[in-house]
């Protein structure tokens, strides 16, 4: 038996996600994951309530571990910032980006990087300039509309030697799982012993249903107009 882990999920610490750390906990427990990737937005907040939560309730969430991350917004696009415990800001470039996350003894995770239709997506030719600089890509995500644009990253993985992650990058409770890495062993929350842990994973799970991004549009907007709190609990 493996042990399943989402390498990138969202809270309501995200500005497109209403979820609490709660109920991703919750849906996490519930489909068998071993650990979460907390991950939101330029922002560690989810991922360390996420944390609390789940030493101080270990029981009520099954053991589900939390790797706290922050998916940050480089000049060029997104970058995941793994294990790491300080913010990095947004806006700088991908270089100077990756090299905080190495001051914090943190992976560098490279997410969606081939999904043509989300604007988000760190930009081709700085994808290029900084593929030696990663630890791994994510060949699997979800919310990828296009199946082939995974494909794509899982070609770009094996051709640069890098290793291959996978993640729901859940919005909402029920995309919790879609996609995961499985590990022979429990995932290990030292970032040296977790990446070699992931060179030896298999990658599981699918796509969720497109309709997946209405969701986030919806709540983006119901925070800007003042519908729901800015921050989910």
């Amino acid at each position: 038996m493996g042990y399943r882990v989402d390498f990138h999920t969202h809270t309501g610490h995200s500005k497109d996600s209403l979820l609490p750390a709660g109920r991703l906990l919750e849906a996490a427990a519930r489909r068998g994951l071993a650990a979460v990737a907390i991950t939101d937005h330029n922002s560690l907040g989810g991922a360390l309530q996420a944390r609390d939560l789940a030493e101080r309730q270990a029981e009520q969430f099954r053991g589900v571990r939390v790797l706290p991350g922050t998916e940050v917004m480089t000049a060029e696009g997104e970058i995941i910032a793994l294990l790491v415990r300080e913010e990095i800001p947004r806006g700088l470039t991908p270089e100077e980006t990756i090299r905080r996350v190495r001051d914090q003894g943190g992976l560098v995770l490279l997410p969606h990087p081939f999904d043509r239709i989300r604007g988000s997506r760190l930009r081709r030719g700085a994808v290029e300039r900084v593929a030696h600089l990663l630890d791994a890509v994510e060949v699997l995500n979800a919310r990828t509309t296009l199946g082939r644009d995974n494909e794509e990253a899982r070609t770009f993985a094996r051709a640069h030697g890098l290793a291959s992650v996978a993640g729901s990058d859940a919005h909402t409770a029920g995309e919790v799982g879609a996609a995961y890495l499985e590990l022979d062993e429990p995932p290990s929350e030292e970032p040296a012993a977790l990446l070699a842990q992931v060179k030896r994973g298999r990658v599981g799970g699918g796509l969720s249903e497109p309709t997946a991004h209405v969701w986030s549009k919806l709540a983006t907007w119901r925070k800007r107009l003042g519908l729901a709190p800015t921050v989910q609990l």
